[in-house]
């Protein structure tokens, strides 16, 4: 399968999933289409605000049957489907990303060079304010080339902390 064609394929796919997993409250992250073998691999993230749960997954893999087995979105050739969430690990490039991960450890790569961490904070459709060593910072995501959460292992809670 060209590549034209695939991506193609990808954005047709997008398309038609759009309003069905919207209706489920459920925002589509990323819609993949690879090649394995004589079959193709289909993923599609998800995502929403609080997060994701595995009913919430199961749901949108019926939701995704549906509307591949009732089209030709996919053409003749065979597929496997797999419906996850978006993953810890794919770039903040949207705002409703940052909203969705305030609180999070963050590494950001700047347009102008160098990189900042810090901890997200509040955002709006343009930028973010992310605490560095205890000072807030406005982060626009224009000047952002690249933003990744950090996994934290042994974050403190604010009880830990002694915090009220």
């Amino acid at each position: 399968m060209s590549s034209a064609k695939t991506d193609a394929t990808r954005a047709r796919v997008e398309e038609a999933l759009l309003g069905p997993l919207g209706e489920l409250g459920l925002d589509v992250e990323a819609v993949e289409l690879s090649a394995a073998g004589k079959r193709r691999v289909l993923r599609v993230a998800v995502d929403k605000d609080g997060g994701v749960t595995l009913d919430d997954v199961a749901e949108a893999t019926r939701a995704v049957d549906v509307v591949l087995e009732s089209s030709d979105v996919m053409g003749e050739q065979p597929y496997l489907l797999e419906v996850t969430s978006r993953g810890v690990d794919r770039p903040l490039t949207l705002p409703r990303h940052w909203r969705r991960n305030a609180g999070r450890l963050v590494r950001i790569t700047l347009v102008e060079g160098g990189e900042v961490s810090g901890r997200i904070g509040d955002s709006d459709e343009t930028s973010a304010t992310v605490e560095v060593d205890g000072a807030d910072h406005t982060v626009v995501y224009a000047d952002v080339v690249k933003a990744l959460v950090q996994v934290e292992f042994n974050r403190r809670s604010n009880d830990e902390d002694g915090d009220d």
